[in-house]
């Protein structure tokens, strides 16, 4: 009987020590692999950092406004002013949508434009 024991015991020791062994390789793929990812995330945030310099470097207002000089005869862009804006109230907004008297869907009166795809009909459930 001891001897079943001991050979029970044994092999038991033995999975534990195999369960410990193999877990400890998959932590340590895991833990690479969490390095590898920072690492693409630090080299990501570089970039992103190259990329926000570099934006910041075209829309410098000297240089936005010397490629507007260069370029007014086509954009004809000038500066704002206060007569350009207008109050809310002369804004002209379409007249709303009124309901279909069969009660169908407001949004089915809404005008399309041509590009825009046709509607699908509406399936009936019985």
């Amino acid at each position: 009987m001891k001897s079943v024991l001991y050979l029970l015991t044994t092999l038991i020791v033995m999975g534990l020590a195999f369960w410990a062994y193999r877990e400890n390789y998959r932590t340590q793929a895991t833990i690479s692999e969490m390095s590898n990812v920072q690492r693409q995330i630090g080299g990501l945030r570089e970039d992103l950092g190259v990329l926000r310099a570099e934006w910041a470097y075209l829309n410098r207002p000297d240089r936005l406004r010397e490629l507007v000089n260069l370029n007014f005869s086509r954009l004809k862009l000038v500066p704002f002013t206060a007569d350009q804006f207008v109050d809310v109230g002369q804004v002209a907004f379409p007249p709303p949508v009124q309901p279909k008297a069969d009660g169908g869907d407001p949004a089915d009166q809404v005008p399309r434009p041509a590009w825009y795809p046709p509607r699908r009909p509406k399936e009936s459930t019985p």
